[in-house]
């Protein structure tokens, strides 16, 4: 495909009306690397503060944003051996972290900022940084699994044990707490969904959720919370909003019980009562995505449970400002772009 040109979308400064389509010559692997054709890339609320510049206003630009692709390998580089012509993959967010605990090397590179992101029609990847895409996902529904999925999948099972008898709280229904709820659902868990929409909770009790908290009607639904598990607290928030709510989540929590902490929606600092941490046994954790042991072991899980993501909107590829904007205003789930 040498000297073939492709079609991508970059920003040169930052800011969603700096969305610019333009055309690059086809990238070749090299050694141990692989040229993927990109099929589709969903978006996350951090591909939309990369754009706009509130991220990291010091990522280098031009830079092609969007961390997450799925798409089928279409040429290999020297000495490649891990994956073969035709296989199905996604991307690691983390292209380095393939096991353990993270070490600043390989949290720092992330695709989509500062490494060049998925939205391109063609992106060479090392071949230690993708996974095998479930069969029995298509590309539209494998490419929302690599930052969504994980993260949510990582605070319920590989930071907590999220089983039969616990209850977890998810708050909101954009990618990852939509993902939070299927699977904490799927593991037998009891699920509390909140939202500000009455519609989106209904969405949320036809996925499994046991109930539901309109945080407008309820506006103290931590209290609420803590009134449908008959005063004894959730086991695991899915906390994305940050800020003071991070104190509402605290006192929604039983004793031993978690916060994961995935989104900082609203404000970046929280003013925090420490004490029941201390007295209660209550953990706050940070919860990053993930590692390829982790989105492997996430794989398998879900193709034994045939768990179907849930795509609010797809959007065609020359229409991918359209789908930040979308992002913007949020989904309930995720938010696609379609290349194939």
């Amino acid at each position: 495909m040498a000297n073939q040109s492709m079609k991508v979308w970059q920003i040169s400064k930052f800011g969603l009306d700096a969305l610019e389509q333009l055309e690059r010559t086809v990238p070749q692997p090299g050694p141990n690397e692989i040229l993927v054709k990109i099929a589709a890339v969903s978006l996350n609320y951090r591909d939309k503060l990369v754009v706009e510049g509130t991220y990291n206003a010091s990522f280098l630009l031009p830079l092609v944003p969007a961390s997450d692709a799925a798409g089928t390998v279409v040429a290999l580089g020297p000495g490649v051996t891990r994956v073969r012509m035709g296989d199905r993959v996604i991307g690691l967010f983390y292209p380095k972290w393939f096991d353990g605990d993270v070490r600043a090397a390989q949290h720092d590179d992330t695709l989509g900022g500062p490494l060049p992101g998925m939205l391109a029609e063609y992106v060479v990847f090392h071949e230690q940084a993708v996974v095998a895409a479930p069969s029995y996902l298509d590309d539209r529904e494998a490419s929302t699994l690599p930052i969504a999925a994980l993260t949510a999948w990582t605070a319920l099972f590989e930071h907590a044990h999220v089983g039969p008898g616990q209850t977890v709280l998810v708050e909101g229904t954009g990618g990852v707490s939509v993902f939070g709820l299927q699977l904490a659902s799927a593991a037998g868990a009891r699920v509390i969904v909140t939202s500000s929409r009455d519609e989106k909770l209904a969405r949320a009790k036809a996925l499994g959720a046991w109930e539901t908290i309109n945080y407008t009607s309820h506006p103290h639904w931590d209290e609420r919370a803590i009134e449908l598990t008959s005063g004894r607290g959730v086991d695991l928030v899915l906390e994305v909003f940050g800020g003071d709510n991070v104190q509402r989540a605290a006192h929604a929590l039983a004793r031993g019980g978690t916060i994961a902490l995935i989104g900082l929606l609203q404000d970046v600092s929280a003013r925090l009562d420490i004490v029941p941490f201390m007295v209660n046994m209550r953990t706050l954790r940070g919860v990053s995505v993930g590692n390829r042991r982790q989105i492997e072991a996430m794989n398998r899980a879900l193709d034994r449970i045939q768990l179907r993501p849930v795509i609010d909107t797809v959007y065609p590829f020359a229409e991918t400002p359209a789908a930040f904007e979308h992002v913007s205003r949020g989904a309930f789930g995720k938010v696609v772009i379609a290349l194939a």
